[in-house]
């Protein structure tokens, strides 16, 4: 388990909050008990395999299917009955423990149709054993009410079949007794009433001799009294020992039922706790929907690489309000360990800070984090913080003392598996003197591995980036202009704390302002000044870049436009090529199917004239037609080689092709629907219908 320092750790990086949000989203008792001893593991195995059991839940309840871990009761005292040697478990109590059984029952079933989708989820119900003699033994005693059932014994159905007969007759003799004192004029307004488990009449006071029979009571007016009639007191007399011949045969039954599932007890506290793990699982997965968390990947060395992560509760806060969160992108690693954070006040420097403290403790306690999947988390031994007022009445500390006292410890006990948090390192005592100590002591933790984070205001601290190895820079991000926090953390450069920008907007004297600038240490105020135009360039230059990634979205966007519609003109010069080939084809096809019928009718004419040269003449039109056709094929062929088709409408200048015989010339008059095209030397007076645009192709290297 890990080690936290000092003890409220936890509490000091907000996980208490988080795990009365888990506590809330448990529907049993066993769930919420989990949440009270959640633990921070060290060992790589029990992390992945929680997060990986609450990641299966999570992509469960995203899903349309139902994981039918329904059952919600508390029955440790049911089970603990179960355990005891003459133990008799109530109706009700039998019924619950069927729920459960039949709730583990309907688990296994579902695993069974998901088979191998979920196995970290399977692996934790793998060895149960159900047994359907369980739900059997107590549906056979008592229905889904707890009513032990008639035909649970021969005996309970002899008792209760005799009860219901006598019952009838009580209701039968009693309603006859009250009509006759009701003819009488003996009967009160209410005419009847229970009393002492007695249906009773209500009779007027006055004829309370009159009436036999049992007296049991008074009105409070004492105008009323309460008698059971002398004709039904044999009857309820009977009622009364059948009923407690029922009490006691329903309580042998209870017993043997109670000690014939005795045998089952190791099975059903198997049942209860699986059950219970399934309900704390899944108060982890609908956790992390509320938080759009995610499963990060988790590493057995100790380092932390936090893409696009956020504070949990913040997040909450801002998803309840319509704002958004800045998310935080950081990486602690054994090149980059100690990360000092500096910027303005209120800027988001212990935010920050505590996102990755407590999204640590999450990830170790088994709950994902809001946080981008390919994030990673490894695994620390030790976690110390020292955030807030660590004053110590009790021990007589000031806030200085106590605050040297936790830097004793970091330093006596931190490592190479130490995370630690330290805000505003060095505060509370002399400037120069605080800022001495401040530095040795990051040196220290330098020298012994430790990773962690520091929040800082003092300018020696921010420049020993550059000195000793290990030790970088972050700055929050400040709007000078707006004079408001951007809550954006930026990884490499020192930020300023805008002491002077900020008093100036807060409408503090510039007389007062200018005389703290000459009693500030001249190097001091040039160093933070430098700071403060760097940060100030670097909000600028981000600006500039989000402009220059939209223009280079929106040429992007263009150029893909672009490439839509030189595709788009290719396939059509490819579709213009394809149908004047088509056209082709068609036209050969349809030379063929016309010779072949002219010679059909060629050889009826030879057969019937007498002339036969007129017949031999046909047939040399025929063949000659056939060689003109072959030509301009030949012609097409030529031409599709080294010329393209363009499609366009013909314009003076263009080449142009004879779209029946591929001659390929140059248009140089348009008159209405005729045209002067040259090919070769020579001018021809054509058709402009018959022919199309086309350019020469390119020659292949």
């Amino acid at each position: 388990m890990m080690q936290l320092y000092p003890a409220h750790a936890a509490e000091a990086l907000e996980f208490n909050k988080v795990s009365d949000l888990l506590k809330h989203k448990c529907r049993t008792d066993a769930a919420k008990q989990r949440v009270a001893s959640l633990r921070f593991h060290t060992h790589i195995d029990h992390m992945q395999r929680e997060l990986l059991q609450t990641n299966e839940f999570k992509s469960i309840l995203q899903s349309a299917d139902h994981f039918p871990n329904d059952f919600t009761r508390n029955i440790q005292k049911e089970l603990k009955l179960l355990s005891i040697t003459g133990g008799v478990l109530g109706g009700e109590q039998l019924y619950s423990i069927h729920q459960l059984a039949i709730n583990m029952r309907d688990i296994l079933v579902w695993f069974k149709k998901n088979n191998e989708l979920f196995p970290q989820l399977r692996s934790l119900s793998e060895r149960i054993n159900y047994e359907k003699d369980i739900p059997r033994i107590i549906s056979e005693v008592v229905d889904e009410h707890g009513v032990v059932r008639d035909t649970a014994s021969k005996e309970l159905m002899s008792i209760r079949s005799e009860l219901g007969k006598i019952r009838y007759e009580v209701r039968r003799v009693f309603e006859s007794t009250l009509r006759k004192l009701s003819k009488q004029g003996y009967l009160a307004d209410i005419s009847e009433s229970f009393l002492n488990n007695r249906r009773t009449a209500a009779v007027l006071a006055e004829y309370k001799r009159i009436v036999k029979g049992i007296l049991h009571g008074e009105s409070d007016t004492q105008k009323t009294v309460f008698i059971e009639p002398e004709e039904t007191i044999e009857l309820n007399n009977e009622i009364f020992s059948l009923e407690r011949a029922e009490t006691k045969e329903v309580h042998r039954i209870l017993m043997q039922a109670t000690a014939t599932l005795s045998v089952y007890h190791p099975q059903l506290e198997d049942y209860y706790l699986v059950s219970g793990i399934y309900d704390f699982i899944r108060a982890k997965a609908l956790l992390a929907l509320d938080m759009n968390a995610n499963m990060p990947h988790i590493s057995p060395h100790p380092g932390i690489q936090l893409i696009k992560a956020c504070h949990p509760l913040l997040y909450l806060h801002n998803k309840q309000n319509n704002k958004p969160v800045v998310p935080l992108n950081i990486t602690l690693d054994r090149q980059q360990r100690i990360l000092i954070i500096s910027g303005p006040n209120a800027g988001g420097k212990t935010v920050s800070m505590k996102t990755v403290g407590l999204l640590q403790l999450m990830a170790q306690a088994g709950l994902l984090i809001p946080a981008d999947e390919n994030s990673e988390i490894g695994v620390f031994k030790q976690l110390m913080i020292q955030i807030g007022d660590t004053q110590s009445i009790e021990h007589e500390l000031s806030t200085y003392s106590a605050h040297l006292r936790d830097m004793k410890y970091f330093m006596d006990f931190a490592n190479g598996k130490t995370l630690f948090f330290i805000d505003e390192l060095g505060s509370g005592s002399d400037p120069d003197l605080g800022g001495a100590f401040a530095e040795a002591i990051v040196e220290e933790l330098a020298a012994k591995n430790a990773i962690g984070i520091i929040t800082t205001h003092y300018l020696n601290l921010k420049v020993m980036a550059g000195k000793v190895r290990g030790i970088f820079n972050g700055a929050m991000a400040f709007d000078e202009e707006k004079l408001e926090p951007l809550y954006k953390l930026t990884i490499g450069k020192p930020g300023s704390s805008y002491t002077f920008a900020i008093a100036q907007r807060s409408g503090l004297s510039p007389k007062v302002i200018e005389r703290a600038k000459q009693l500030t240490q001249r190097e001091h105020f040039k160093l933070d000044k430098m700071l403060h135009q760097t940060e100030q360039q670097t909000v600028r230059l981000n600006d500039k870049e989000k402009s220059l990634d939209k223009l280079i979205k929106e040429n992007e966007r263009m150029q893909k436009r672009f490439e839509e519609l030189t595709d788009k003109e290719k396939i059509k010069q490819q579709h213009d090529t394809l149908r004047l080939q088509n056209a082709v084809k068609k036209e050969e096809l349809d030379y063929l199917r016309d010779t072949e019928r002219k010679f059909k009718q060629i050889i009826q004419d030879w057969k019937k004239t007498e002339n036969k040269q007129e017949v031999i003449n046909a047939a040399e039109n025929v063949l000659f037609r056939k060689k003109l056709i072959q030509s301009n094929a030949a012609a097409a062929k030529k031409a599709d080689k080294n010329y393209e088709v363009v499609g366009s409408v013909p314009q003076i200048g263009d080449l142009v092709r004879n779209k029946e015989n591929h001659q390929v010339g140059t248009l140089t008059e348009i008159r209405d629907k005729r045209a002067i095209v040259q090919i070769g030397k020579i001018p021809f007076n054509v058709t402009l219908g018959e022919w199309i645009v086309v350019r020469k192709r390119a020659v292949k290297k």
